[in-house]
């Protein structure tokens, strides 16, 4: 057999590129004599950049960013022939927020990012969002560009409260030019019930009141920008950083189906016979740009079963084959938790090994 491993990373445990060794090392162990081909994914969250470099190649520039509390922390920008790939979740990811601090949280380091791949000549770049911490709407990013307003830019959304006007006149200067792509793995609005705030506070460390005060500051952000892009699908990806690559001129676009015409999904689903993929936890959220839904439905294309090897499965069998999925494994019901937290990767070689006696043929 011909087997194509795409998963995403475990969060908090595995990268893609991790999880998919993992999962051919179980493979090859109860299989050995078939083929297997590792093409490790992202959304555009945590890893993006490391999936795209496994891939293309290219060059990685390091770079010293303001993380969501000021401190700075080292990120990575991947430049191929004149496309940047920027990864929004390191310079400010959850990980490097507390647990009350998104609504402080500033996004400056992914301008500095942005600013850094123009400098460094390129002509398009490609920003991943998501697995973000901070919720400001993007305008530290657009302080960092030059950006000006009467309230404070780059401290954080919480105090965007009371901003009567801004000037991008400096920030859409140094983009002029530039080919500004915003890939996201979600299609939310900047604002509403299904903004930025109220979707994704609480995992930003929000509670209701706050998610309500915030929704209400990034609509004043809105209303002396442009409400019509915040209305637009991907607007409140990343805490609103969705919109302020739109006001710069960004296209959105799936950062699956991106990172998936990249690597060449479809040629490689087509090739072979079997296709699995993977992620921390296999739920409902999985449905809607997530990894597992955007293999799976390469995989439909191309007339081959798709499996999902994740931490956990949270859905029935119905739902999993109404996701894609021809079937779905959970690595705490295989080794249980301590194992699956403790040893990762080694629990998933030991489930790859497994799930292999089934399907291979």
């Amino acid at each position: 057999m011909r087997v194509l491993v795409a998963p995403d990373k475990f969060a908090g445990t595995l990268t893609a590129v991790e999880a998919a060794e993992a999962i051919a090392a179980g493979w090859r162990r109860q299989a050995p004599d078939d083929e297997i081909v590792l093409a490790p994914m992202s959304d555009g969250g945590p890893g993006f950049v490391d999936v795209l470099h496994a891939t293309l190649g290219g060059d990685l520039l390091a770079v010293t960013v303001e993380a969501p509390s000021g401190d700075e922390v080292p990120a990575t920008l991947l430049l191929v022939d004149d496309t940047a790939y920027v990864e929004s979740a390191q310079a400010c990811g959850i990980h490097l927020t507390q647990a009350a601090l998104g609504e402080f949280g500033t996004t400056v380091g992914v301008g500095t990012l942005l600013l850094t791949a123009i400098n460094a000549g390129a002509r398009r770049v490609v920003v991943g969002l998501g697995g973000t911490g901070t919720i400001d709407g993007g305008a530290g990013l657009l302080a960092a560009l030059g950006a000006d307003a009467d309230v404070s830019l780059d401290v954080g959304g919480i105090f965007l409260d009371g901003i009567t006007e801004v000037d991008l006149d400096i920030a859409k200067g140094l983009v002029d030019g530039v080919e500004i792509v915003a890939a996201t793995d979600v299609d939310n609005p900047l604002t509403g019930l299904f903004g930025a705030a109220k979707t994704f506070g609480a995992q930003k460390g929000l509670d209701d009141e706050t998610q309500v005060m915030m929704d209400g500051f990034l609509e004043q952000f809105a209303a002396v920008t442009d409400r019509r892009l915040a209305l637009a699908p991907g607007a409140g990806a990343a805490g609103g950083l969705g919109f302020a690559l739109l006001l710069l001129g960004a296209t959105r676009v799936s950062g699956i189906e991106l990172v998936a015409e990249a690597v060449g999904l479809a040629a490689q689903a087509r090739a072979a016979d079997l296709i699995i993929t993977g992620e921390g936890a296999f739920d409902y959220s999985s449905r809607a740009g997530k990894v597992p839904a955007g293999v799976a439905a390469v995989a439909a294309e191309a007339l081959r079963p798709c499996v999902t090897l994740a931490g956990q499965v949270l859905v029935g069998s119905r739902e999993m084959r109404a996701l894609g999925m021809d079937a779905a494994y959970s690595l705490v019901d295989a080794v249980g938790e301590t194992r699956a937290f403790g040893d990762p990767a080694g629990a998933l070689t030991e489930l790859a090994a497994r799930v292999a006696r089934t399907w291979s043929a």
